[in-house]
Order: structure tokens, then sequence, then C-alpha cells
């Protein structure tokens, strides 16, 4: 058995020893033609590489785990979620980035990246961390389009975009990298008037998207903003390394107000096609009793002190767990692929039927 497959092999067993999270199947008589995702740094497959922006991952120890050790600008110590997806689904293993300079048209056509780290759905994290906003991510997929229609023609780009699985995540930032790091924000809104703030951006993006062709648009919840590393850090109890209760709370509301929104798109006429996923909460439950899932360390990630460090903090100078299996964060930001894996069986198991009825 090769290496790399052994290796997956052994990461399959593992989730199911260690967690009652059900492998996704997926159904014999459904295809999809390609993955193409949109947000923020847990989808980024290395747009960052190509801007100027100081949010980046394309060096060591950044993909430790991946491809022999290649640090392509994914967020994490091997695959991201973008990837998992597209190989759950059976569509190809790696997903590109769409900004990647030598993109062989099949990847083209079977799905990109258009997400970018740190950006957000509120301008002004994007501003502030020199980030892709969310509004050019969808003008690149409208450019995209055009690239597709010279490769496979109009007919074959439309039935792409309708059968495809489009993948949104987006507003972490907002609130880890605007609202709650710098005072601009915070004179103007309170987290409930800022989160009012935001879903309308969130809806806008939805809708537009929508216009532009996908009919199978699955958008992921805030996760747990308060639990991740540099959250307790910063907002939590240092002490006992306890989640911060105001992240959580503001994206509790957060996704609560996104999930209305997203319902009352669904039943316009014609309805939004678009399928809101939970991971707040099995993220949440990781956190809570890790070892049912197969971790050790939950409260700081597994580059350098786990506490602060996160892309140049996370470099080839610091230090890296003996044991990443054993961490649910990568960094103090981002999950393992580990972790992921665990997310995306999660997403899959509950949404998956529901995102690929959409049509």
């Amino acid at each position: 058995m090769p290496a790399a497959t052994a290796a997956l092999f052994c990461m399959y067993i593992n989730l199911l020893v260690y967690s009652s999270v059900a492998i996704f199947k997926m159904p014999e008589n459904v295809s999809v033609p390609a993955v193409i995702a949109f947000g923020d740094s847990i989808l980024d497959q290395g747009n960052n590489n190509y801007i100027f922006t100081t949010i980046k991952a394309n060096f060591p120890p950044y993909g430790v785990n991946f491809l022999g050790g290649k640090a392509t600008g994914r967020f994490s110590n091997a695959k991201t979620p973008t990837d998992i997806i597209a190989e759950r689904v059976q569509v190809k293993e790696y997903v590109p980035a769409y900004m990647e300079p030598f993109i062989e048209d099949e990847d083209m056509i079977t799905g990109v990246s258009f997400a970018s780290g740190a950006t957000g759905f509120d301008p002004l994290t994007s501003t502030i961390n020199m980030a892709i906003p969310m509004v050019d991510q969808l003008q690149m997929f409208t450019n995209y389009i055009r690239r597709l229609q010279v490769l496979v023609g109009r007919s074959e780009t439309d039935r792409i975009l309708k059968n495809s699985l489009f993948l949104v995540a987006s507003g972490s930032d907002d609130f880890v990298l605007n609202y709650f790091s710098y005072p601009m924000r915070k004179l103007e809104y309170d987290i409930p008037s800022f989160v009012d703030y935001l879903i309308p951006k969130a809806s806008s993006f939805i809708q537009e998207l929508q216009r532009l062709g996908p009919r199978r648009v699955v958008v992921l919840s805030l996760p747990p903003i308060g639990c991740m590393p540099t959250s307790i850090t910063f907002g939590g109890s240092t002490k006992n390394r306890s989640c911060s209760t105001i992240y959580n709370r503001a994206a509790k509301l957060f996704n609560k107000k996104l999930a209305a929104e997203l319902n009352s798109l669904r039943s316009n006429d014609p309805p939004v096609n678009v399928v809101f996923a939970d991971i707040y909460n099995p993220l949440l439950d990781i956190v809570k009793n890790p070892r049912s899932y197969g971790f050790e360390i939950v409260d700081r990630g597994c580059c350098g002190t786990g506490e602060v460090e996160v892309s140049y903090m996370c470099n080839e100078f610091a230090s890296v767990c003996s044991n990443v299996s054993e961490y649910l964060f990568w960094d103090s930001f981002h999950p393992t692929e580990k972790g992921y894996r665990i997310i995306v069986e999660n997403v899959l198991e509950r949404y998956a039927n529901d995102v690929l009825s959409l049509g």
C-alpha cells in the first residue's frame, strides 16, 4: 500500500475508532462536476500567496504533512476543508487557488478556490488585513465563468454551474481580526448591531452568487471563535485556557441571524438555493469532549507555543509538536487536517442530501 494511501486509511480508521461521526458515502446516482470555494482562510488554497498581505502560509512548517512537506498557502498542516470536500464528493484530491499562475484546464473545469485568508463580509476586515474582499471574489468568479465558457462552451458551463458544489465560509475574521482587535467598529456598533450590519452583506453576497448561476450553495456557520487558541489567549481565561464567552456569544448571534436570513431567501420566489451548515456545535463538541474524537490538546495549536502563532509567527524557526494527531488546532487559528476531516464528515453526513437535491 503506498504511503499516502496508508496514511489516509489510518486517518479514516482513527475517525471510526475515536468518534461517532458517520463516514459520508456519495450517492451513486449523483455527480458533482466541480467544487468552488469563497471566503476566508478556512477555504483559502493559496490565493494570498499572490497578493500584498502579511497573512500568508506558503512557508514551513505549514504543509508539513502535505505532499511531502510542501507549503502551498493552505493554513493547515495538510489539506483544508476545500480539498477534503472535493475528495469526498469524488471530484479531485486537491483544489487549486484561482490565482495560481499555471492551472491546468482540467483543474479549472473541476473547481478552484477564490477564498482569501483574513477577509470578511465587512469591507473593513479585508482592508485591515490586506485580503481579497468578498465582492472582489465574486468579480474573480465572473472572470472564471468567462474562461470556462471558452474552455467548454456556454451550455456545458451552465451545467457545471448548476450541478457543482459551492462553499462559502466567511465572517469569523470580521470579529476576531476586526471587531475584537481594532477600535473602529466598536466605536460604531455593539455586538448585536454589528451582527445586524454584517447580515445584509452576507445575504447580498449569496444572492449575487446565485444570480451568476450556482444552484448548490453551502454556507458554513461561524465556528466557536472563542475557542480558537488565539481567542483564548486574548479574550478567554489564560489561567485554565477556557474559551472566550463573549467571542462565542457573538458567533452564536451571527449564526442565528444568518440562518434566519438564508431561510427567508429559500422562501423567495424564485427561491435562493442555499443550505446553512452548522459547524459551531460539532467543533464545540470536539473542544468539550476531545478524547471522544482522538484528541488530547484542544486549547493550543501544534505550532510554537500554540497560543499566538499564526501566519508569519508560525515559521521555520517555531517548534512543532511531536504528534500532530493529538491536536485539534495546527496554529492558533486553524484546525489540523484531522480536525477538519471530522468537521467535514459531520457536515456531509448532515447536509449533503439537502445540498445535492438542490438545482
